[in-house]
């Protein structure tokens, strides 16, 4: 179902789609907040994936939303133009990336998690997450076809793990909804949308920016290398931490898969992906760098939001 609305954007954009009203000409209110603006925005992306039970699949393509989409899609660009600088640095951009990542001094949620974090806190952050972890590596999907033939073929076989090496129990998404069941949480797509802060929103809506559009596959790349280049310790911080909380292990096995595929997917990602790239497209290394800064930025907004709330708490 539609989430619910968060401003008066979201909430006269979704009444409009729910009565079926005409769109065409129609007019909707500026956002009153980030809130309103990504929760808008979270749903128009979301009719190229699932799509919500109570609206017409033809929706996806319908021009006056996708108008819609394009200027909310420019406001949040603008903001993070505005968050994120790209680095001027010689050399490889996996080195550049790797500089990135080392210089970055962010809060660490994962090792929150394996050090104090409650089962509370826990099950807080997997509902979070699991805004991206039901559907995972589905955006980075969308940049497959626009790519050139060494990175697609890199990507493609990156990807081809991430769905489970074509066996369907192995699928990451499936493995994340079944460590969900086991902490006794709703496994639905979707589900916790509601309670997802505007931080998590806009880390998946940057990953849906930069697949879903051609302009952005370099973004769309070096976000995934840094993604990927920032899970494996991450993963066996959280897989220590659930266990040390006695969490079933169906939850921790989660993580204990990303610990060696992500290593592995490191690699991929930033020398047979985004170094391959930039070397066939040179135009495409900022664009690179950028996906890569965002991808970091929005990690730690979203870590200083969670565990400021926990700590004023």
């Amino acid at each position: 179902m539609l989430p619910a609305a968060r401003g008066r954007l979201s909430e006269e954009l979704f009444s409009a789609l729910v009565a079926n009203e005409p769109l065409a000409g129609r007019s909707f209110p500026q956002a009153e907040s980030r809130d309103d603006e990504q929760i808008a925005l979270w749903a128009l992306y979301e009719l190229h994936y699932r799509g919500f039970d109570e609206l017409d699949a033809d929706l996806e393509w319908d021009p006056d939303l996708l108008r819609v989409r394009r200027d909310l899609e420019r406001s949040f660009e603008d903001r993070l133009r505005s968050w994120v600088s790209i680095p001027d640095a010689a050399g490889p951009v996996s080195e550049v990336i790797e500089k990135l990542i080392a210089v970055d001094d962010a809060p660490s949620i994962a090792r929150f998690v394996q050090r104090r974090a409650t089962g509370d806190q826990v099950r807080t952050v997997l509902r979070h997450r699991s805004i991206y972890h039901l559907k995972e590596s589905d955006p980075v999907s969308w940049i497959v076809p626009r790519l050139d033939a060494g990175p697609k073929a890199a990507l493609a076989g990156l990807q081809f793990d991430e769905y489970g090496s074509g066996q369907p129990s192995r699928l990451h998404h499936r493995l994340f909804a079944e460590g969900m069941r086991a902490a006794e949480l709703d496994d639905t797509y979707g589900r916790y949308i509601d309670d997802a802060p505007v931080e998590i929103l806009e880390l998946n809506n940057a990953m849906s920016l930069f697949g879903l559009h051609r302009r952005w596959r370099g973004a769309g790349l070096g976000h995934l290398a840094v993604f990927e280049a920032t899970s494996s310790i991450p993963s066996r911080q959280m897989a220590q931490g659930l266990r040390r909380l006695g969490f079933p292990e169906a939850v921790a096995h989660y993580y204990d898969e990303h610990v060696e595929a992500d290593a592995v997917h490191e690699q991929l990602a930033l020398r047979l992906i985004c170094d391959v790239l930039v070397e066939e497209e040179p135009d495409q290394r900022d664009c690179v760098l950028f996906g890569a800064a965002t991808c970091l930025e929005l990690e730690a907004r979203y870590a200083r939001t969670v565990l400021g709330e926990w700590d004023a708490a």
